[in-house]
């Protein structure tokens, strides 16, 4: 289940920038300076240290280590989790760690070269999730990286870190195990909520538009129609035929309200609306939690605000 961190994992599309010699070097001083003086070192040394790659993971990961485990995350509340470049303080976050936690899916495009030379446990937490390819473009025939979008899913992350802490802290088996059965009920209950709520649309307002293909997973299990403006965050963004292709999708299938992902530019969804009639129905949130004073603190209140979002917006309860 845990493994050494030693792999590269490049999201396929995304932007690689090179590598410099003074980023090569910088990274080596930390962690070689990081492993003279040992992990651990500060008022959490008690506690193992889980080191996820974004807040949604965190979120999930806190819930299940309980009192008994530190979770961090790299990315910040609000960040774009694709094309993140690490800070040389995420690499000594990353080299005091005893567990990282990634999405895998080809998600994280800066991952391999971030833990490269760090000698730390790992675990993908999607594994044993069975992926959707996405449909079209470059990426065709790619797993779609968003898979936490459905509370179905997380279930099998859950499992994931239950396993991996219970190797890490074996001491505290019984209570991950016992965090785990919790909140996969948790889960469960809003996988329901979603299902009912959602499935209680009209047939023709059954479409999902957005502005990254990020909703399959959701969209599968709300059994709704997904349309999007492009199906990967990468460097180049909204063409004009893609722009094109939604604004048809609009317009044929008589869509009454589209949405954008809070980490990207609306704008292009707003050029949709302007040439489509459709409302804009909001913003959705997928790669990142808010502050814990915004709308979507823990991962539990993102999918439940995605869901009451859509419902509104497709129900032409718009405020």
């Amino acid at each position: 289940m845990i493994r050494r961190v030693k792999t590269t994992s490049f999201k396929v599309g995304a932007r690689r920038r090179p590598v410099t010699a003074a980023a090569v070097l910088t990274a080596l001083a930390t962690t070689l300076l990081l492993s003279a003086c040992g992990k651990g070192s500060g008022p959490a040394d008690d506690k193992p240290v889980v080191l996820t790659t974004f807040t949604v993971l965190a979120d999930i990961a806190a819930n299940v280590g309980g009192e008994h485990l530190t979770v961090e995350s790299i990315t910040k509340a609000g960040a774009e989790i694709h094309g993140y470049e690490p800070t040389p303080g995420d690499i000594k976050k990353a080299a005091q760690a005893d567990l990282i936690l990634d999405n895998g899916m080809n998600l994280e495009a800066w991952f391999g070269q971030f833990v490269d030379g760090v000698d730390v446990e790992h675990m993908v937490v999607s594994d044993g999730v069975e992926p959707i390819a996405i449909g079209e473009d470059a990426y065709a025939g790619k797993p779609n990286p968003h898979a936490w979008m459905s509370p179905l899913n997380v279930q099998i992350y859950v499992d994931n870190m239950v396993a991996a802490f219970s190797e890490l802290d074996s001491a505290h088996t019984a209570d991950y195990r016992s965090n785990g059965d919790a909140y996969k009920a948790q889960l469960q209950k809003v996988q329901d909520e979603l299902v009912a709520e959602l499935g209680a649309l009209p047939v023709n307002e059954r479409a999902l538009v957005t502005c990254e293909g990020a909703f399959s997973y959701l969209a599968r299990d709300a059994g709704l129609t997904e349309k999007y403006i492009w199906p990967v965050n990468a460097e180049q963004q909204a063409t004009p035929q893609q722009i094109a292709s939604t604004i048809e999708f609009v317009k044929q299938n008589r869509v009454p309200a589209v949405f954008c992902e809070s980490t990207v530019s609306d704008a292009p969804m707003q050029r949709v609306v302007e040439a489509s009639g459709a409302a804009f129905g909001g913003t959705l949130y997928v790669d990142s939690l808010s502050e814990a004073d915004g709308p979507v603190p823990t991962y539990l209140d993102l999918i439940r605000h995605d869901a009451d979002t859509l419902t509104s917006a497709l129900n032409g309860q718009r405020s």
